[in-house]
């Protein structure tokens, strides 16, 4: 449940990506100086807040960009834009994917305004903490976009529609460089979960999110470290049911999560009710059979991963399930980090480029999460092992199709799957990146298209 309410804001003046326009809610306008940024503290800290209600907006949709281009979930009907996703054969005029883009951007330009403005704020704690939410921000939009669609625009200030030099996609290994610069600077300005507010950013949650670009880009020494520095905050651990880290929430296991509230038109979610038979196409994001096989009789997590509809004959995702007055005016939050996913991630930075590992911290982290799930442990653990155990524990939570594609898995994994009838489809490694949006490259003809799709 939130503690504090995002700000929902008016917001005139110019971003790069002019189809954006419907998500430039950031501030009143009489709260604009007459150079287009904030001009005292509680402006910028107003221009913070909204960037959380950007992060509101991007995670309602961001399932299908991820879980559902995997084997872990799918439509109930195969129909519309979501079977694009199922079958991995995503148009660039697929209205989900150009908003997907956006709305990443959009938060990169929120928190391009707050940096922009940071000159205005006097007090120097609360200029160190805006400029860390913004800059982790930032980071993690820039994150979601590299990940998705390869190389991407780099936006690192508030810029015009005439400065084209920034219209085109930048080497992602710049935008990782980019994104690390930024986190490291939010790790290093940010307060401990005890010094901010809840659901705001932490230097535990730059530091967790740093971890997981340094295993991205293959710096499995700096992963360790920053995810060690996330071990040695004290700040998390892992709660003692798998159910309660969904239903208990903020709980210590929470690292980071975009925070919403039951039954208000402004601050409740839609995807619960997605992931039902109520939703949009009558279900998305639904458990594939390949997912529902691949858990363990015996594993505690069970049931929470998976709900089944009586009446419709329908396994649901058990995790986001709503209690409130009104499906469509959910409060669940949606949890992008949390200390079970730094556990495991500390293994992988442990093993690295190896196939196994007997690294006695690497197995208490791992045994860490099987003790919790009723499995055994392990004393030897294995990448195989690392790969299955990372799809349970996080299903639904928007890492399937990423971790297969760090660890090396997304050719033999998603190319098996294809051919099962969930629907089968041609598997191409092509589709592992998602097209750059048509409508982006309507208006920004620097924008190239990604290999696999039609220019």
């Amino acid at each position: 449940m939130k503690k504090f309410k995002f700000i929902s804001i008016l917001f005139t003046g110019l971003f790069v990506f002019g189809s954006c326009s419907d998500y430039l809610n950031v501030a009143p306008v009489s709260q604009i100086g007459s150079n287009g940024f904030y001009t005292n503290d509680a402006q910028v800290e107003a221009g913070v807040i909204a960037i959380y209600d950007g992060m509101q907006t991007m995670v309602q949709t961001e399932y299908a960009v991820t879980e559902m281009r995997s084997d872990n979930s799918k439509t109930r009907t195969s129909e519309g834009e979501g079977a694009e996703f199922e079958s991995m054969n995503v148009s660039p005029s697929n209205s989900t994917v150009a908003d997907y883009w956006a709305k990443n951007y959009n938060i990169i330009f929120r928190a391009n305004t707050v940096l922009a403005s940071l000159d205005a704020v006097t007090n120097d704690a609360k200029k160190n903490q805006f400029e860390g939410e913004a800059k982790f921000a930032r980071a993690m939009a820039h994150f979601n976009l590299v990940r998705a669609f390869g190389d991407v625009p780099l936006i690192l200030k508030v810029i015009g529609p005439t400065e084209t030099q920034y219209f085109g996609r930048t080497a992602k290994s710049e935008v990782y460089a980019a994104i690390i610069s930024d986190l490291k600077d939010a790790a290093s300005l940010l307060p401990s979960r005890s010094g901010i507010g809840e659901g705001r950013a932490t230097s535990g949650a730059a530091n967790a999110l740093l971890g997981k670009v340094y295993l991205t880009t293959g710096d499995f020494a700096n992963a360790k470290t920053s995810l060690d520095a996330v071990k040695k905050s004290g700040d998390y651990d892992i709660v003692d049911n798998y159910h309660d880290v969904f239903y208990q929430e903020r709980g210590k296991e929470i690292i980071f999560a975009v925070e919403f509230i039951n039954d208000n038109s402004t601050e409740s979610e839609l995807f619960s009710l997605d992931f039902t038979s109520k939703g949009r196409a009558t279900g998305l994001n639904l458990a594939t059979n390949n997912l529902m096989n691949a858990v363990d009789p015996t594993d505690a997590r069970k049931a929470t991963l998976f709900y089944y509809e009586a009446g419709v004959g329908l396994w649901e995702c058990g995790k986001y399930l709503s209690n409130s007055s009104s499906s469509s005016l959910s409060g669940n939050d949606w949890i992008v980090l949390r200390y079970a996913d730094v556990l495991l991630m500390e293994a992988e930075a442990i093993m690295g480029n190896n196939t196994s590992t007997t690294d006695l911290t690497a197995l208490d982290d791992f045994n860490a999460i099987r003790t919790r799930a009723g499995l055994s442990t392990v004393e030897t653990l294995t990448k195989d092992m690392l790969v299955n155990e990372r799809r349970i524990e996080f299903a639904f939570e928007d890492q399937r199709l990423y971790d297969l594609v760090r660890l090396g898995y997304a050719d033999s994994v998603m190319g098996a799957f294809s051919q099962e009838g969930e629907p089968t489809f041609a598997y191409h490694s092509t589709a592992l990146l998602l097209p750059i949006p048509q409508r982006e490259r309507n208006l920004y003809s620097e924008l190239t298209q990604n290999p696999g799709y039609s220019e």
